[in-house]
C-alpha cells in the first residue's frame, strides 16, 4: 500500500491519511482499530472525550504490529486546562491507552474567555506541562486543535516549544484559509478533521462531476483535495470497505483549477463549533 508523508517541525514523520476513531467505541472501536491497521493504516487518532481510549489500545495490542511503527494521537480535553490539571489529564489517557508514551497530544480546544477568567494562562500552563512531558519523553509531538491566530499569538508569547501541529475543522465548504496560511507560514502542520463536512459533501454537483471525471467516489476526491493543501487528514469510519476506499487516494491528483473550484464552493458542513464560543454553537 502506497502512503504519502509529512515532516513535523519537529523531525517526528506521520502519514497524511491516518484513522479517526471518534463515535468508535465498545467492541466495534477495538475491531475498528485492527482493521484499520491491517488494512495499512499507522496513525490513529482519538482523544480523551471520545471515551474509547481503552478499546484504541486494545486495537493495537490485537493487531500484532510493533508499537514503534504505528503514530498515535490523542487529546487534552478543554476542562482540563492548567498545569496540573494537563498532567493528571495525560497520565490518565496514557493509563488507558495502555501504552509508554503517545506520539502526538494536543490541546483539545483552546480556553476562551466565556469559560476562563484567564484563558492566556489556562492554555499557557497546559503548554508547559506538555512541554515538561515531551521532555520526559512521554510524548513525541505537542500541538493543538481548533486554535485560531489569536490563540497561537497568546501562546507563543511564552512556549518554548513551537506547536508541531494543529487539527482543524477543514473540509470543502469550511476549511479556515486564513488559520490554514497562519500555521503553515510558522511550520505549524494542519490536520483535517470532519473532512467530509458531516456527509454534506455527497450529492454536491460540482463534487460528484469531479468525483466521475476521475473515476473516484466523492469521499476520495475531497481526501485528495486535502492532501494536496498540505494538509493531513483523519476520516472516520468503522466500514472495512469504506477504510480501503479512503486509502485509494494517491494514485491520482487534481489539477489546479479543480483545486479552486472545491475551494470556492459556499460554506456547507460547518459544524457551528467554535473556538471562543465553547459550549454554545453559532
Amino acid at each position: 500500500m502506497f502512503m504519502e508523508y509529512m515532516t513535523l517541525n519537529d523531525g517526528q514523520r506521520i502519514p497524511l491519511l491516518g484513522f479517526g476513531t471518534y463515535k468508535a467505541t465498545a467492541a466495534t472501536g477495538v475491531e475498528s482499530v485492527r482493521e484499520a491497521l491491517r488494512q495499512g493504516y499507522r496513525l490513529l487518532d482519538t482523544a480523551a472525550k471520545y471515551e474509547n481510549e481503552e478499546q484504541i489500545g486494545e486495537g493495537i495490542r490485537l493487531s500484532g504490529l510493533s508499537r514503534k511503527d504505528i503514530i498515535v494521537t490523542t487529546k487534552l480535553w478543554r476542562e482540563d486546562l492548567g498545569y496540573a490539571q494537563t498532567k493528571q489529564a495525560f497520565d490518565r489517557s496514557l493509563k488507558k491507552l495502555g501504552l509508554q508514551y503517545v506520539d502526538i497530544y494536543l490541546i483539545h480546544w483552546p480556553a476562551n474567555a466565556k469559560n476562563y477568567s484567564n484563558w492566556r494562562q489556562a492554555n499557557a500552563d497546559a503548554w508547559r506541562a506538555m512541554e515538561e512531558l515531551q521532555a520526559e519523553g512521554k510524548i513525541k509531538s505537542i500541538g493543538v486543535s481548533n486554535f485560531w491566530p489569536e490563540h497561537l499569538d497568546a501562546l507563543l508569547q511564552t512556549a518554548r516549544v513551537l506547536p508541531a501541529l494543529n487539527q482543524i475543522e477543514f473540509h470543502p465548504g469550511y476549511w479556515q484559509p486564513e488559520v490554514v496560511a497562519y500555521c503553515q507560514k510558522r511550520g505549524i502542520a494542519i490536520e483535517s478533521w470532519s473532512p467530509l463536512a458531516r456527509g454534506k459533501v455527497f450529492g454536491h454537483p460540482v463534487l460528484e462531476g469531479l468525483a466521475q471525471k476521475h473515476g473516484k467516489s466523492v469521499s476520495q476526491l475531497c481526501l485528495r483535495w486535502v492532501i494536496q493543501h498540505g494538509v493531513s487528514v483523519i476520516p472516520k469510519t468503522t466500514s472495512p470497505e469504506r477504510m480501503a476506499e479512503n486509502l485509494d487516494i494517491f494514485n491520482f491528483s487534481l489539477t489546479d483549477e479543480e483545486m479552486r473550484q472545491i475551494d470556492h464552493l459556499p460554506e456547507m458542513g460547518f459544524s457551528g463549533e467554535l473556538p471562543n464560543n465553547w459550549p454554545d454553537r453559532v
